[in-house]
């Protein structure tokens, strides 16, 4: 059972194609305004911050009521996204998921956690936690025969347990346009945008190539260089071998391939994967 567990798991950081073929197969993402769980219109900003971060893992994303022609006349392009909310009193529990035009479960996320007593705070940092699911994965639409689109053949994928990430937060929206370069809001009630940077993290201009060395601090490791100085924290997840920090002050993913550590984040709206020489 546990040798099931840690496949699925490698399946979902890219270290399996299987997953990433299956999400190739669709052009679109397609983002519900309101989702089943939530009473209002992107309620805690749900809606745009699920965009959001799919566009940074590189898909084309819409919402449920601006799709684009070709979508609307072809509805088996897309995937459809939805938010299982968990939450309990205390604690923020959201797991991605996304279904064909069949209805069809195609891919379940991680669960994200978060235990922020602000609401919309604790989403926020939930949904960054669950989208570590999709890190590695390097989507790239490829068509297939249309039949075969509409037949489908589904994928599940399931994790238990959360992934840690740094938490920020953004204003409440109603309506909004999330895309790579930017993020346009229109509230009916503007809020100044407060973003949070996580304490003790250090902005790192390049990827050292030097020996860097992993010293045990409260959930996970600091990288420390031969000076010694620290250049990356890694947080751990429910995953082994799977760390989440911040590069250059965005979100980052440290995991191990194939013997390798590499270290992957987003370049102008591409993503980079980069090897570190790591001692533990």
């Amino acid at each position: 059972m546990r040798s099931k567990i840690l496949y699925i798991l490698l399946f979902a950081m890219g270290l399996s194609g299987a997953v990433n073929a299956q999400l190739n197969n669709y052009k679109y993402i397609i983002v519900p305004k309101k989702f089943e769980d939530f009473k209002y219109i992107n309620q805690y900003q749900t809606s745009t911050l699920t965009k959001y971060f799919f566009e940074e893992n590189g898909f084309e994303v819409v919402y449920d009521d601006a799709l684009p022609v070709e979508l609307a006349n072809e509805r088996c392009l897309g995937l459809t996204a939805n938010l299982i909310d968990g939450s309990t009193m205390f604690t923020t529990k959201i797991t991605i998921t996304l279904k064909d035009c069949n209805n069809v479960e195609i891919f379940k996320s991680v669960k994200g956690v978060s235990k922020i007593k602000a609401y919309d705070e604790s989403y926020r940092e939930a949904l960054q936690r669950a989208f570590v699911s999709f890190a590695g994965m390097n989507y790239e639409y490829e068509p297939m025969d249309k039949q075969d689109l509409k037949e489908g053949a589904a994928v599940t994928v399931s994790f238990k347990d959360d992934v840690k990430s740094v938490k920020e937060t953004k204003e409440h929206v109603e309506e909004q346009k999330a895309t790579m370069e930017e993020q346009v809001y229109k509230s009916v009630e503007p809020k100044p945008t407060n973003i949070v940077k996580a304490v003790g993290e250090e902005k790192m201009e390049s990827v050292p190539t030097s020996t860097l060395y992993a010293q045990p601090i409260e959930n996970g490791y600091q990288l420390v260089d031969s000076t010694p100085k620290i250049v990356l924290k890694l947080e751990e997840t429910s995953m082994d071998n799977v760390f989440m920090t911040d590069f250059n002050g965005n979100n980052a993913v440290v995991f191990q391939k194939d013997g390798k550590w590499l270290l992957e984040y987003s370049e102008n709206g591409k993503k980079v994967q980069k090897e570190l020489n790591i001692k533990f």
